[in-house]
């Protein structure tokens, strides 16, 4: 399925008229194996076949197999909140029971003869189902950072504004909650650090609603990391646990919108009342119209690969987008990479005024510079689809990624 060919009539080497096939096979999103000959993995210079852990591993890094799809030992008592009975009464179930009625739903299974939850159902309706998770090494709530400047300072004393606030409830209010914590930090503007004069936070709601309800609908739920937000002078940044499933990347996400990794928890949150997801696979591609029509840049989307707990960090910059940004995004999509000498004609500036729009674009990761061709010759690129170890992943340190004790 997707795979396109095409012939191209050829003279071959011996002189004869001969046809050349070209065959486009896209990158799949399930996991493919041989009958009776296993999984193989490429390596540099020859095939592997993967071991059955590496098999799970990668389906769910892929996005094929879930967590939330996973029975859990959790009560079904503890599930009977406030928001399950919301979501009874919107739904229209029958009254025969919770542990019955998730059954029927889905959102249970049978684990040796005895009904048990499974994880969606937790995060989906348990008061805490942080808590309740952690047991099995997992989390699932949100933490808000809120720093002083536009970077982490490592060092005695965090630069951070106040104490971290930890979220935690139903999926369904969690978004809620977090949403309307961000943007009442927001609302009172804010004193640079650095000049000590106030500005005020141009960010569109709609997009910073949008970062978050991806952030907790999409994120791998097996990762015993949190959710984080930190809201900077003149940035905001949504961490979340684990990487793009298949096929998204960082540099198809505008096009292809989002995947639903966890289909149980994005199903069911549309049946409560004012669900938070209700784009149908379009929120992400409105983040970029409406940062755009804000005059705004356009949200990042990049990977963190490298990091003890993989995850996706979205950046939301609170600066005006000039014009000549639009006319070298679209150059270096059609061209590749630009240089000085390049951006000096697109932009009828001189050489030192170019030289300070591109350190400035990469300083705010819009553009990664490569100098392997010495400073002289330095060209500028968006960041990869798949940041490597030179490319900025986060505009802030990641001292206080680490896992709590």
């Amino acid at each position: 399925e997707g795979i396109v060919g095409f012939r191209l009539h050829a003279t071959l080497r011996d002189g004869a008229e001969g046809v050349v096939v070209a065959l486009h096979v896209p990158a799949s999103d399930k996991i493919h194996s041989i009958l009776d000959d296993g999984t193989w993995t490429r390596g540099p210079a020859s095939n592997r076949e993967m071991s059955a852990s590496e098999i799970t591993e990668l389906s769910y890094r892929r996005g094929v197999r879930s967590a939330e799809s996973e029975p859990v030992d959790v009560d079904f008592d503890l599930l009977d909140s406030e928001t399950w009975r919301l979501f009874v009464r919107n739904r229209g179930l029958a009254a025969t029971g919770i542990a019955d009625q998730l059954y029927r739903i889905g959102l249970a299974k049978k684990v040796g003869g005895e009904l048990r939850p499974l994880c969606a159902a937790v995060l989906l309706f348990a008061d805490s189902p942080g808590a309740l998770l952690l047991a099995g090494g997992t989390r699932a709530d949100v933490r808000v950072f809120h720093y002083k400047g536009t970077v982490v300072e490592a060092g005695e004393i965090p630069n951070l504004k106040k104490t971290p606030k930890t979220l935690s409830a139903p999926l369904y209010r969690l978004i809620e909650q977090t949403h309307a914590y961000v943007l009442n930090e927001l609302a009172e503007g804010l004193t640079l650090a650095k000049s000590g004069f106030r500005t005020l936070h141009r960010y569109p709601e709609r997009v910073i609603k949008e970062a978050i309800t991806n952030a907790v609908i999409h994120r791998d739920y097996r990762m015993n990391r949190d959710i984080q937000v930190r809201i900077f002078d003149n940035r905001i940044e949504v961490l979340s646990p684990g990487l793009f499933p298949a096929p998204i990347t960082a540099a198809t996400v505008q096009r292809m919108g989002s995947f639903a990794r966890n289909g149980l928890v994005a199903t069911n949150l549309r049946e409560f009342p004012d669900p938070p997801n209700v784009d149908a696979g379009e929120g992400v591609r409105m983040m970029f119209n409406v940062m755009r029509t804000s005059n705004l840049y356009p949200p990042q989307f990049r990977e963190m690969r490298d990091q003890a707990q993989e995850a996706i960090v979205v950046t939301l910059l609170n600066e005006e987008r000039p014009p000549i940004w639009e006319q070298v995004s679209d150059w270096i999509d059609r061209n590749g990479p630009v240089a000085n000498g390049s951006l000096c004609q697109i932009a009828s500036v001189d050489t030192l005024k170019a030289s300070k729009m591109l350190k400035r674009w990469v300083e705010q990761g819009l553009l990664v510079a490569d100098s392997s061709g010495g400073k002289r010759h330095t060209t500028y690129s968006k960041p990869a689809a798949e940041a490597g170890a030179g490319a900025p992943v986060s505009l802030s340190l990641l001292s206080d990624n680490e896992p709590e004790e």
